[in-house]
């Protein structure tokens, strides 16, 4: 696929993703290609193609299994459940404490190694660097989201198959939609309701139209800086472990500040006039309620039994 690359020659790379510049993940991406630049003077040179330039969030797997692009921002979500249906768990609210208790599922289980290699191995792709979207919650410009009754009847916009059942068992309505589509159809009252990561709402300027945000956190959503196999297997060996190593440095650092800036963006949005609800512990306890006896049966299949139980397990060692 990849023509042989002359050891003299600048390498030029394209690195596409679909994050706004102000989105946390579009920080990090960027600065991975800075670093790599600074360091691979004169050998490797990646250029950055933000904002879905190249492939959105619901094409970049497919671009970079075919070799369409040599790099991506893949949100996990999204792009690995068409390949393995089984990576749903990753979105199963309340299961996951945070990104390290979900990557250790993924990582040290044999069920999670089994989900995580599959899809490597399928969509050809390497792993080079953790670059996480954020903590999932819910904004709606309607009311305050301080219990199950407040969802019924909200019109909410869904991009991963898997939140559907969770909108259907509290009575929204369900809307698919890619990102790209969000800040008009709240404009134009289509949707007024969604759960993403705060890092979205002031990337996107979706806090122009929701007022009301909910915690606690739903999920953790994991994102990734991926390269295509085949061209990785081609590059020198100096330029595949400046990749690795600088894919090291932003996975540990993406993942330390992704929290804090969350927390900051919450309180933009609260400075802005947002008003942010935590749930009580009674309400909390029917959310939890509602995912046992409604959210996980609907997610039947999206998610093999088997798979489901040993996610479900893990959580609650």
């Amino acid at each position: 696929m990849w023509a042989p690359i002359a050891a003299a020659d600048e390498i030029v790379a394209r690195l596409s993703y679909h994050w706004a510049p102000k989105h946390h993940s579009a920080i990090y991406s960027q600065e991975f290609a800075d670093r790599v630049n600074a360091r691979g003077e004169g050998k490797i040179r990646i250029e950055t193609f933000p904002s879905g330039q190249l492939f959105g969030i619901r094409e970049i797997m497919g671009a970079l299994t075919s070799g369409s692009v040599q790099l991506g921002g893949v949100v996990g979500t999204v792009s690995f459940p068409p390949v393995n249906r089984n990576y749903n768990v990753e979105a199963l609210p309340g299961v996951f404490e945070d990104f390290g208790h979900l990557r250790k599922f993924f990582r040290e289980t044999e069920v999670g190694q089994e989900v995580w290699n599959d899809v490597l191995n399928r969509t050809r792709t390497k792993f080079l660097a953790y670059n996480p979207t954020g903590p999932f919650m819910t904004f709606t410009s309607q009311r305050p989201l301080t219990s199950t009754e407040s969802y019924e009847g909200l019109k909410a916009r869904y991009l991963s198959g898997v939140e559907r059942p969770r909108w259907t068992a509290l009575g929204a309505d369900a809307v698919s939609m890619p990102t790209g589509e969000v800040y008009t159809a709240l404009q134009n009252g289509m949707i007024d309701t969604f759960a993403t990561v705060p890092s979205a709402i002031k990337a996107y300027s979706w806090w122009d139209h929701v007022k009301y945000a909910e915690l606690p956190h739903q999920f953790y959503a994991d994102s990734f800086i991926m390269a295509n196999q085949a061209w990785f297997d081609g590059l020198p060996e100096d330029v595949q472990q400046l990749l690795i190593e600088v894919g090291e440095e932003i996975s540990e650092e993406s993942t330390a500040s992704i929290m804090e800036f969350s927390d900051k963006v919450l309180e933009e949005f609260v400075a802005m006039g947002g008003q942010v609800n935590t749930l009580s512990e009674e309400a909390q306890a029917e959310f939890e309620r509602i995912n046992r006896e409604e959210v996980f049966p609907g997610l039947s299949e999206m998610i093999d039994p088997e798979v489901l139980d040993a996610a479900l397990e893990f959580s609650s060692q």
